[in-house]
């Protein structure tokens, strides 16, 4: 779901403080308040569109008098030369909006977009692509909200959403005598509400530790092919199995064929290249009455 008014709006003003804190000196030494004009914002290549509704509300912010007229809605497919969205208004705010309104859209349409191609390599496959936490401090919200557009799923949103076991948990637990069933059964334990539990392991050995423990979700963690299926094969179904770490576009099918349920990808929200889009002004003549 897209997140709610408020928090686009406090990311949203985040933005425009970053980028209009001293004001649009050129627009204002150039342009006069009262000049109308109407733009048109415009992909320049093909992808699915993700952020519509949070570039609306960078020009309602900058000025509510903007009106957006929305053409394409979040989730559609576009191509090179749709036109996406209508903005009219006074000429001034609709260049002080423009950049901070185009990174907001460019940046989640471009996170759904290479989800959406993920997803779409997998086809046919019971698994679901996610996303991680590996994702641009202060978006979260948004960049989450993106893949899941693109037709994935979010994995944790924050620290408290889940137990994840990891590396360095293990480590430090091992070090003070702790095998993979007793930090299990700790983290159940110990765990303020009942969650799921998940434990990151890098071995076919561990693997099955692990299922032995009845954990509830085991990462194979940077696994080859042939140690992910004999893992998914020792865990035979007594867990729900995911595979993360050097997942690309090239080995997302090979990877999902070993029978894991979920495949999450840090890539898709920390590399993912922005959606060229850009905004074409149209400028009539207004006189104030």
């Amino acid at each position: 779901m897209l997140p709610s008014k408020s928090q686009i709006e406090e990311i949203v003003d985040g933005a425009l403080a970053e980028d209009l804190s001293m004001g649009d000196v050129t627009t204002e030494a150039l342009i006069t308040s009262d000049q109308q004009g109407i733009g048109f914002i415009m992909a320049k290549e093909g992808g699915i569109l993700a952020g519509i509704g949070v570039a609306e509300q960078v020009f309602h912010r900058v000025d509510p008098e903007l009106k957006l007229e929305v053409l394409v809605e979040d989730a559609a497919r576009v191509k090179s030369g749709t036109k996406v969205a209508k903005v009219s208004g006074r000429i001034t705010s609709i260049l002080k909006s423009e950049r901070v309104a185009l990174n907001f859209l460019q940046h989640l349409s471009g996170i759904a977009s290479d989800t959406s191609r993920y997803v779409e390599r997998v086809e046919g496959l019971p698994v679901c692509i996610m996303d991680t936490r590996k994702t641009t401090p202060g978006l979260r919200l948004l960049e989450k909200y993106a893949v899941m557009v693109g037709g994935g799923k979010n994995h944790r949103m924050n620290l408290g959403d889940g137990i994840l076991i990891k590396d360095n948990h293990l480590e430090t637990l091992r070090s003070q005598g702790l095998n993979i069933k007793e930090i299990v059964a700790k983290a159940k334990q110990n765990a303020p509400r009942r969650l799921p539990v998940e434990i990151e392991v890098r071995t076919v050995s561990e693997a099955l530790e692990a299922a032995e423990a009845e954990v509830d979700i085991i990462m194979l963690d940077n696994m080859n092919l042939e140690d992910m299926r004999k893992a998914v094969e020792s865990i035979h179904g007594r867990a729900l199995i995911e595979a993360s770490g050097g997942i690309t576009l090239d080995n997302v099918r090979v990877v999902a064929e070993t029978g894991v349920d979920y495949i999450s990808i840090g890539a898709l929200t920390h590399s993912a290249r922005a959606l060229d889009i850009h905004l074409r002004l149209e400028t009539r003549s207004f006189s104030q009455q």
